[in-house]
């Protein structure tokens, strides 16, 4: 069985795409050997010869192949120097500092590589939310079908507890609706049948409490969906196309080195050219003007310079890994060091993404006692999330267990429940289900309903034998460590915390203010996050984004840098994201910055260093005044003071 997946990785060949890493470690593995032959035995040249060989083709190998295909464009990078310095000194008969030169590099180069292999797996992720098969409704018979043969005006079953299939209007049967993966809200939505499905209006026009999205997760009850977009323009399609169009257009940070490589190689080259044929001009054989050629070649190659990144980048990452921290690939690790915006998404990020029960009132002098009673005796009855809440807090809060003397609990539809209790009907829900129920809702208690709703709660009105009883509200607690974590962050420069949410205005000022964040847009679907962050971004250039859902997929694409919480994310998010917070702690957040602001200094020092040693070698070398022995101990010496400076970050801590 051959994986599809490796043919479309080229030329990693055998190893999958850890076939640079292996073939780096082999290539040190034979300079050891050969090494170790020379020194301490007395077998013939060929021995280590053929070992350093072999040394010589697997620290080549991808290097020589990468140098190939930029030379064909043109492109004369650190690659073509390396081959051609480590290919001059086995002509002069120093293999050892050809294969140690080669050995290194290629070790650089692989584990740059491997932190860059994940856009690809971030779409496949965000694939797997729709489901691929469909209940199609014909003529009263229920099919299973593929859902890319789904046609506008089809009808599909959706079963309780399912994922629906296609973007659609309910036109039969009511439920709620868990929308988080898709737009982010912390509570589930009741969905209820449009009755008129003769003239529809476009899908974006027609009332939210009709429509439903491919990929969100139905609740307790059947309900039948006319599709309205074919799979390839349904809102997770879109989720998808703006993920890879966002992917494609991020590219790693063409650093700094990258420039001056382009610049300095193809001088080098010229003069390496020109020294070999210095014997014209001075009085030398040609043999020594090749060997001070050579010997320039190996001192001007900025190896140290190619090095100082990937060095101080992986022991960054690896540092974030050891607090379960994931970061993906360099650039990530040094844009979040610059960062001084960060927005965060609020439902599963700030707060539990679990609605808590905040308050209870007794209304119209009514026993609160017997309002507990009552309340967790119907709520307990219903499968609601919300109803769910409400009963598990009231049984821990207040100690009480349901008496099981409700019946005929019906939900009504965008509205709450209705039921017996004892004997007598117990309405639970809006003003409108009161009002439908012919119960006065006096203008004081709007009042008040109204001061908790702007505080950010979800409020519901109980009424008992045709009048009010009391009131219920609950709401998407704060995470502990929030309010902490945001101080934090303050002191350590974050200028501005904004918080993105799809919920309501007024929760999203409530938890801003409970927690400290400058500032909060509420009401923002999918797309306008994408706006919000583009806005802040245009504001202050580099903003991370901190987020959970697929929701914030593409506005986590777009930003600088996105952070995605743990466990509790989806899939996408981890994979779509840069930096994982793993074990879901908000608090990892401010060490994470910390780290990346120290890999920074790290990588500048690590540059000074190796252009330092390059701008003193380089002359001394052209001047004849050293052999080619030194010039790689000096040259590869200060690729070793880079790396050990660079492996500092791992026992880096937050001051």
């Amino acid at each position: 069985m051959v994986n599809k997946q490796d043919h479309a990785h080229g030329h990693h060949g055998i190893f999958g795409n850890k076939g640079e890493l292996y073939f780096a470690i082999l290539s040190g593995v034979f300079l050891l050997i050969g090494f170790l032959i020379q020194k301490l035995t007395d077998l013939s040249l060929w021995y280590y010869l053929s070992t350093y060989i072999m040394s010589y083709f697997f620290g080549g190998y991808f290097i020589s192949i990468e140098a190939s295909k930029k030379i064909t464009k043109g492109e004369f990078e650190i690659d073509f120097l390396m081959i051609a310095a480590a290919a001059g000194a086995a002509y002069i008969g120093h293999w050892t500092e050809g294969a140690l030169l080669l050995f290194l590099f290629s070790l650089g180069h692989a584990l740059e590589h491997y932190a860059m292999n994940k856009a690809k797996k971030s779409i496949e992720a965000l694939g797997n939310l729709s489901p691929t098969t469909a209940l199609l409704k014909r003529n009263g018979q229920v099919e299973e079908i593929a859902v890319a043969d789904l046609k506008i005006g089809d009808v599909v079953v959706v079963r309780p507890n399912t994922k629906i299939a296609a973007d659609g209007v309910v036109i039969n049967g009511s439920s709620s609706v868990n929308q988080a993966p898709i737009s982010g809200e912390s509570m589930p939505v009741d969905k209820e049948a449009l009755e008129d499905t003769n003239e529809l209006p476009a899908f974006k026009e027609i009332d939210t409490k009709h429509t439903v999205f491919a990929g969100t997760i139905n609740g307790d009850s059947a309900i039948e969906v006319k599709v309205l977009k074919l799979t390839k323009d349904s809102t997770v399609a879109r989720l998808i196309k703006l993920v890879s169009e966002v992917e494609t257009q991020k590219s790693p940070t063409q650093r700094l080195t990258k420039k001056f490589e382009k610049w300095y190689v193809p001088i080098v080259i010229i003069v390496v050219v020109l020294l070999c044929f210095a014997y014209v001009v001075i009085d030398e054989t040609f043999t020594d003007s090749l060997y001070r050629a050579i010997t320039v070649l190996v001192a001007a190659s900025p190896c140290a310079l190619a090095i100082s990144t990937p060095s101080a980048v992986l022991s960054g990452i690896a540092r974030a890994a050891q607090k379960s921290v994931l970061i993906k690939g360099g650039k990530a690790l040094e844009d979040l060091g610059e960062i001084t915006t960060i927005a965060f998404d609020k439902t599963g990020t700030l707060t539990e993404g679990k609605p808590k029960l905040k308050s209870l009132l007794p209304l119209n002098g009514f026993d609160k006692e017997k309002l507990l009673k009552i309340v967790l005796d119907v709520e307990s009855l219903s499968n609601h999330p919300l109803a769910k809440a409400i009963s598990n807090d009231i049984k821990s809060q207040y100690n009480l267990e349901p008496e099981h003397i409700s019946s005929d609990v019906n939900a009504i539809q965008g509205k709450g429940i209705e039921a017996n209790y004892n004997g007598e009907k117990v309405y639970i829900g809006n003003v409108n289900l009161m009002s439908s129920s012919n119960i006065e809702v006096e203008s004081f208690i709007l009042e008040q309903m109204e001061g908790l709703i702007a505080g950010g709660q979800t409020v519901m009105l109980v009424a008992y034998r045709g009048k009010l009883a009391g009131m219920i509200s609950v709401m998407d607690q704060p995470r502990k460590t929030a309010a902490a974590t945001l101080v934090r962050l303050k002191e350590i420069g974050i200028k501005n915390m904004v918080m993105l949410t799809g919920d309501h205005q007024n929760v999203g000022d409530a938890i801003a203010k409970q927690i400290g964040l400058t500032e909060a847009k509420g009401n923002l679907l999918p797309e306008d996050k994408v706006t919000a962050i583009q806005a802040l971004i245009d504001r202050d250039k580099k903003v991370a984004m901190v987020g959970d859902g697929v929701n914030d997929a593409p506005a986590m694409a777009l930003s600088t840098v996105s952070v995605a919480m743990g466990a509790a994310g989806s899939d996408v998010a981890l994979e779509t994201a840069d930096v994982a917070l793993m074990s879901d702690k908000i608090e990892n957040l401010p060490f994470v910055i910390g780290l990346s602001r120290e890999s920074k200094r790290i990588i500048k020092q690590n540059i000074f260093i190796s252009l330092g040693v390059v701008a003193v070698l380089v002359p001394v070398t052209i001047l004849g005044l050293t052999n080619i022995g030194l010039a790689v101990i000096f040259h590869e010496g200060s690729t070793l003071v880079v790396v050990i400076n660079a492996l500092r970050l791992l026992r880096y801590k937050m001051d």
